[in-house]
């Protein structure tokens, strides 16, 4: 199944919260008649919402909210609904990306040069431009997704829109090479959406990117491009190429203490511990009082340790500097020092580990063992 053929002047205007929608029917469960008589509603007005013929963003604010607690009550996930409003800002991106190229619009007007995705954004917008069911969407299913037809798919865009959806990333991603730091917000963004695109020329394109020149690699200290680099090297590993995350890690993390807390604030608002709607990157400077929970923040990086492959290396590293600025996080909460240890444990055991990431994970594994963490690993 995929989503409804866009015109080249207009995006999908509701195809990923129309496709929740329908998750979220399913989930209840409800048929289309039932749900349209539950909610007060035509049943081509609800088969409009599945579609994304009609947006659920075109709906009144009041109606919304009404009918968004409706389907609450009716059962439906509190999760799954909340996500609707994410789902509805992945849709306006998308047609915002797809109304056009690159053309003469100022790119300070573009919505990847002005607002920091966190990552369940990003993932709807994967959703619909790879078909990856995202972790927030499948964690609150009450069925295995492969049991169940609409779980099982995605709300595709069609072969064509994907296509030009990444074409118009790469026009972005080479006219806002030439602007400089002002930009360096739109460009990382979309590097990370680029590595999306699995077609066999998209590992052809960063390739071509490097030998020009193009992507920034290693920086020394907080700054835009710092920012940029860290997206670029997480773009190219998603691509199967862990060397510049490596590289990135050892030359612009390790021994500065900017960067390291730079990484580990970008960590939380990607996660969304850190609820603040952020505009640009200075965030990621911020030193005194961050705005985020260290164990919170621990929780959600050791229960993906094992399991994102390509970013294993960051994942290790950022567990080790969170664990070191933040000393005494694993007595604090033994239920996250037992879970962490049993990951920690399997990458051990493993031969994947570069030597950098192995040399921290022991250090990790050693603060587990003796109830706390030092300084060993520096």
């Amino acid at each position: 199944m995929t989503g409804g053929r866009s015109t080249p002047e207009r995006g999908p205007d509701g195809l990923v919260a129309g496709f929740l929608f329908k998750v979220i029917r399913e989930q209840i469960p409800r048929t289309q008649e039932e749900l349209a008589a539950d909610l007060g509603v035509d049943k081509s007005t609800l088969q409009g919402w599945e579609s994304g013929r009609r947006p659920l963003s075109a709906t009144r604010a009041g109606n919304l909210v009404a009918m968004r607690r409706k389907l609450i009550r009716l059962g439906a996930p509190p999760a799954l609904v909340d996500a609707l409003n994410i789902a509805m800002d992945a849709d306006f991106i998308l047609a915002e990306i797809l109304s056009g190229g690159t053309g003469d619009r100022p790119f300070d007007e573009h919505p990847l040069a002005s607002w920091v995705l966190t990552r369940d954004t990003t993932h709807m917008i994967g959703w619909a431009v790879s078909g990856v069911l995202p972790g927030m969407v499948s964690a609150k299913l009450s069925i295995p997704a492969a049991r169940r037809g609409p779980v099982a798919v995605a709300p595709l865009l069609d072969t064509a829109d994907r296509a030009r959806f990444f074409d118009i990333l790469r026009q972005h991603a080479e006219r806002a090479d030439r602007d400089g730091d002002d930009v360096a917000l739109l460009r990382r963004q979309v590097f990370y959406l680029s590595s999306y695109d699995r077609d066999w020329d998209a590992a052809a394109w960063f390739d071509t990117m490097r030998r020009r020149g193009r992507l920034t690699a290693s920086v020394s200290g907080w700054s835009p491009r710092w920012a940029e680099a860290r997206s670029v090297a997480a773009a190219l590993a998603r691509q199967g190429d862990p060397d510049l995350l490596r590289d990135f890690i050892a030359r612009s993390l390790t021994d500065n203490d900017a960067a390291e807390a730079a990484n580990l604030n970008y960590w939380a608002h990607w996660l969304g511990l850190d609820s603040r709607p952020q505009t640009d990157d200075s965030f990621m400077a911020e030193r005194d009082r961050p705005a985020w929970d260290g164990s919170a923040l621990l929780r959600q990086l050791a229960v993906r340790l094992d399991r994102a492959v390509e970013y294993t290396d960051l994942y290790v590293h950022s567990i080790w500097a969170l664990l070191i600025a933040r000393r005494g996080l694993l007595e604090a909460d033994p239920h996250i020092a037992q879970d962490l240890n049993s990951r920690v444990q399997v990458l051990l055991d493993g031969d994947s580990l570069s030597t950098q990431s192995r040399r921290e994970l022991e250090a990790v594994h050693y603060g587990l063992r003796i109830g706390g963490f030092g300084t060993t690993g520096n």
